[in-house]
């Protein structure tokens, strides 16, 4: 029998918080007596947890269907809001469903129904025409970041949604960004609205950097100058970052790729190493200006601008989030024309530095997670006494359901294979290797 928590103390006590943030105070009382909210908030401000607390509280452990729908425009997204409510331990169980998952592990999940299901708007709407599930106890749907869903062209799916829900109580739609337009079909009446977007980034700089011809060259001189510091290289178009991917790789300059086009499970792993430091760059279109859980980020590079407003600023918003400075450069050649929305930049020459060297840290794949109740202890220990490594010789350590990735200095990584791969944790034979 599962032990449910609605606690706020406890909840915010297994996430390690001591105190909601003023933002999470007011979605939780706001969000619990109105139908309708619009929360809009900075990027980094914690809405993941504001509107998961009431919804949590919202939920009864005596029904044995889906209560809730959280709808997010990426894979990315979705998998970040369930990791959340898993590291809840609420006691309520929670699934997570979106394009290029398989439809039978989707279909093994709905074999006991979630309290709070997490999708993307096509997965969700294609699971509904199949009638996968029951709606008629679904009463909260939230869509986060729900401007970007219809942005990327989710209102047909939207609507299908919203037209499968007839008992819908509460609706909650988050956002990062001022201009919004709510569609008719979305159907708010005089919702209540949450708006700390006025505390947006204070501590942001932006400043352009003017180079010769040669912008790669002028990308490298400006790393160098910059330093050893996590930080985002935006781009319009794949080939551009594959482009530059190949330029830095000559180099022997550490970096993950992030754009559309790849496979989920790269994606995946390349914001893992990117939190664990095994990569201090990440090349990235605007799929990852919002939604991805990524690190403190010192500075982000505009290689390439994007064609509209909304889009610079929510790349600018990966940087100086929460109460952290950041910079974000505009790299541009002399004399280049500028978009209609940009303001006066201060110009700036990056120069000097050191060559940017291999990142210290490698990141090993452990056939094991949470489903064989491995904890964090475990694979510590599993490194320190087992393989040896001195304290600070393991870094980060991210648990998902059925595996686990660990950061370990890279001069120890063949001692570390040697001495783990093909043994047992938790009485669970474990498989290791170079993620």
């Amino acid at each position: 029998m599962a032990s449910f928590i609605k606690s706020p103390s406890e909840i915010l006590a297994k996430l390690g918080i001591e105190q909601l943030n003023p933002m999470q105070e007011e979605a939780l009382s706001v969000i619990a007596q109105n139908e309708g909210t619009i929360l809009l908030s900075p990027t980094g401000t914690g809405k993941t947890v504001a509107f998961l607390m009431p919804l949590i509280a919202s939920l009864s452990p005596e029904i044995e269907e889906i209560q809730a729908l959280i709808i997010a425009p990426t894979r990315e997204l979705a998998i970040q809001i369930e990791q959340v409510l898993r590291d809840m331990g609420t006691g309520y169980k929670t699934n997570v469903v979106y394009g290029g998952r398989s439809g039978s592990q989707d279909r093994r999940d709905f074999e006991t129904r979630p309290a709070i299901l997490v999708g993307t708007p096509g997965r969700i709407a294609d699971h509904l025409r199949r009638d996968a599930f029951d709606t008629s106890f679904i009463n909260m749907l939230v869509l986060d970041e729900f401007d970007k869903s219809l942005e990327i062209g989710f209102e047909s799916e939207m609507i299908e949604v919203l037209d499968a829900l007839p008992n819908l109580k509460k609706k909650v739609l988050t956002s990062a960004t001022q201009e919004i337009n709510v569609p008719a079909f979305v159907g708010l009446v005089k919702p209540a609205q949450i708006n700390y977007l006025h505390n947006a980034v204070p501590k942001l700089t932006v400043k352009q950097i003017i180079v010769g011809d040669d912008l790669l060259k002028g990308l490298a001189d400006s790393l160098k100058a910059i330093g050893s510091k996590p930080g985002i290289i935006f781009c319009n178009y794949k080939d551009t970052i594959n482009g530059i991917s190949d330029f830095l790789q000559a180099r022997g300059i550490s970096h993950g790729l992030f754009y559309g086009g790849l496979e989920q499970k790269d994606r995946e792993r390349a914001l893992i190493k990117f939190r664990n430091g095994t990569h201090q760059l990440l090349l990235a279109t605007d799929l990852a200006a919002r939604g991805i859980d990524v690190p403190e980020i010192k500075f982000i590079i505009h290689y390439e601008l994007p064609h509209r407003e909304q889009e610079f600023t929510h790349r600018n918003g990966r940087t100086a989030r929460m109460n952290s400075e950041g910079t974000a450069y505009v790299l541009t050649r002399k004399n280049a024309e500028m978009p209609d929305y940009m303001p006066e930049l201060e110009l700036v020459q990056l120069t000097g530095g050191k060559e940017l060297k291999p990142s210290e840290w490698c990141t090993l794949f452990i056939t094991g997670g949470k489903k064989d109740k491995i904890s964090k202890g475990d694979i510590a220990g599993l490194f320190i006494k087992q393989a040896g490594l001195q304290p600070y010789e393991v870094g980060h350590i991210e648990i998902k359901l059925d595996c686990t990735f660990v950061s370990i200095h890279r001069s120890q990584l063949t001692v570390a294979l040697s001495k783990t791969n093909n043994t047992r944790v938790k009485k669970k034979k474990i498989r290791v290797s170079e993620a």
